[in-house]
């Protein structure tokens, strides 16, 4: 039974956002598929079914406390990494990674998920640590062997992308709940020589290309460099007001790779220019600003941090796919929330938003 003090609670504000940033991206995908080929069911119209499976999961992790997260937090973070194993055994190659896990009538991606899982075990490991003066080196090696092991497992998939927002997404709930500044200087010295060791032992070929086509995109144009300098063509030629819907050179002669997924903004800025891309930040960073806000209002820590991995998770996924696409970042293959296409990026953001939901809606209540 739900709680009907729940639906009178409902933050409406939240729902508003995710619907309308949503919309327009699907909108967008009509535009950027618009030069295929006919298939049988278009892109725009798979974008509406996930955005109601979407909203359907999301009501359903509404439906339950979400103090009950903390109880299997564990447990979770323990079938999440079988399964991350699983993928590298028998897993699906597709595009030269291996990613996918076959269960017969679906198929699932596990290091998706850990991005939800690594939210939720942190947030129950920081609940209940008690630090004066911010952590330690000490107090972060459980966190950080906790971080490690699926990163690495994600990495040897290889998906880079996914990898780096898991380690984002970790170090951002680190932050908040508070670290001294030893802490960070002797991490920061860490990194050099363990950058070292990802570059020389995991990083493959193409993605060392992509790094280095992001530090002058000018040494392969027709190859590895391709997409960040039609990407930014695109994205410059939308000038101030845009060419207009459907009217964009660089997607409807499609110049533009992955013009509908990972280049989704860059086919929204060739049309609608500075003004809409404008608007589209607003929207996300209101989204984003709201996530902070549910955090703030919440009563217990464990809520707080929830909304924290969330928002932290939303806004990484933002801030790199619109540096990636404006060649401030490498191409590392991540996806716009709620405005790309694809089923498995939908439906984990509206796993966060259910969440993020969820401790709104039962701040009256504790």
């Amino acid at each position: 039974m739900i709680d009907r003090r729940l639906l009178t609670n409902i933050d409406w504000m939240l729902v508003g956002l995710v619907v309308i940033i949503s919309l327009l991206g699907i909108l967008n995908i009509y535009s950027a598929t618009a030069p295929y080929k006919i298939i049988a069911t278009p892109y725009y119209i798979k974008q509406i079914y996930w955005l109601l499976a979407g909203m359907l999961i999301a009501f359903a992790v509404c439906t339950v406390d979400y103090h009950i997260l903390e109880d299997f937090s564990y447990g979770l973070y323990g079938i999440l990494v079988v399964l991350l194993v699983v993928v590298l055994v028998v897993g699906r190659r597709s595009m030269g990674a291996t990613r996918w896990l076959n269960l017969g009538v679906v198929n699932i991606q596990p290091s998706e998920l850990m991005k939800i899982v690594i939210i939720i075990t942190f947030a129950r490991f920081f609940n209940n640590f008690q630090s004066v003066g911010g952590l330690t080196v000490k107090d972060v090696l459980f966190p950080l062997g906790i971080l490690a092991v699926p990163t690495l497992l994600i990495m040897k998939q290889p998906d880079l992308g996914t990898a780096i927002l898991v380690i984002l997404i970790a170090v951002s709930m680190t932050i908040y709940r508070g670290v001294r500044w030893s802490t960070v200087l002797t991490f920061s010295l860490v990194t050099i020589p363990m950058a070292w060791l990802g570059w020389s032992h995991f990083l493959r070929p193409y993605q060392k290309n992509r790094i280095l086509d992001f530090l002058n995109p000018e040494r392969s144009r027709l190859g590895s460099g391709y997409h960040i300098i039609q990407s930014k063509i695109a994205v410059g030629s939308g000038g101030f007001l845009g060419k207009g819907f459907v009217k964009g050179t660089q997607s409807q002669l499609r110049f533009l790779p992955e013009q509908h997924t990972d280049f989704a903004f860059s086919v929204f800025a060739e049309e609608w220019g500075f003004v809409g891309c404008l608007v589209l930040i607003i929207l996300y960073l209101s989204l984003v600003l709201w996530g902070l806000n549910i955090a703030r209002r919440c009563n217990d820590r464990f809520g707080a941090l929830l909304a924290i991995g969330v928002t932290a998770m939303l806004f990484w996924h933002i801030v790199i796919n619109m540096g990636m696409v404006i060649g401030m970042f490498p191409v590392v293959g991540v996806p716009m929330p709620f405005f790309s296409y694809g089923g498995t990026s939908m439906i984990t953001s509206m796993v966060g938003i259910g969440i993020l939901q969820n401790i709104s809606m039962r701040r009256f209540m504790f």
